[in-house]
């Protein structure tokens, strides 16, 4: 499998509170991580940091710590323990109350695709030239889209749209969210921050990873971004299937 990331500050931030991790795993199949921090001065940053330090913890212990068929326990567990960690930093410094952190994170092998998310950054699947958003935002307009309150459209524009409802760090306890989708040769995973789907379309990311490099694509969804007046902190992270592996 083949990977590509990038992240960037954006337009408007004074630094960058997302965080990534991707690697391979020992006994085949690749993983990857996404973390937007929240939190300002308070530590955004850090949550982010640290829940990706956890969730990577998780990870080192290789396939003995994740046997095959055990995916979906072994990443809600992982999102837990980062949970966990981010909640007892946060307790030790006043200034760091209420810091906190999204999550989206992959764990692919054995031709599917496993994820568990929390907050609102996305995990994409793209196959022959159509993107299709697998995870579900945990977010007050995704839950107002839900109830037919508003629509899509009106979503992306709707000014509490950046509001999530749950994030690592925040409550002693969080509940993750887990899906799986099958993978053959070809498809490409995306996994990014609000700071790249605020200022784009599906369609847009769509266009990009139709035409450019895998490896380019990273870059070219961040200027695109960029160039639409992105704000916000910007990251993707991409995970390629290729031959002999879906």
């Amino acid at each position: 499998m083949k990977l590509a990331a990038k992240t960037d500050i954006g337009l408007g931030r004074a630094e960058n509170q997302d965080t990534y991790r991707a690697a391979r795993l020992p006994g085949g199949g690749v993983w990857a991580l996404v973390c937007d921090g929240m939190g300002g001065a308070r530590g955004g940053k850090a949550a982010a940091e640290s829940a990706a330090d956890a969730v990577q913890q998780e990870f080192a212990a290789g396939e003995q710590a994740c046997p095959p068929g055990e995916e979906q326990a072994f990443l809600l567990s992982a999102l837990r323990a980062a949970n966990a960690q981010v909640y007892r930093q946060a307790q030790r410094s006043p200034a760091n109350r209420g810091m906190g952190t999204t999550a989206v994170c992959v764990l692919v092998r054995d031709g599917v695709a496993h994820l568990a998310h929390v907050g609102d950054s996305r995990a994409y699947l793209y196959r022959d030239c159509e993107i299709r958003q697998l995870t579900r935002d945990h977010s007050v307009v995704q839950e107002m889209v839900e109830r037919g309150a508003i629509t899509r459209a009106e979503a992306a524009v709707h000014p509490r749209k950046n509001i999530i409802t749950r994030a690592l760090g925040v409550e002693p306890a969080v509940e993750p969210e887990y899906t799986s989708r099958t993978v053959c040769p070809g498809d490409i995973l995306l996994l990014c921050t609000d700071g790249l789907t605020g200022p784009l379309r599906d369609e847009s990311m769509a266009a990009v990873l139709a035409n450019a490099p895998f490896l380019a694509v990273p870059e070219v969804l961040i200027q695109k971004a960029l160039a639409a007046g992105g704000q916000d902190n910007i990251t993707a992270v991409l995970i390629g299937v290729e031959d002999g592996e879906g």
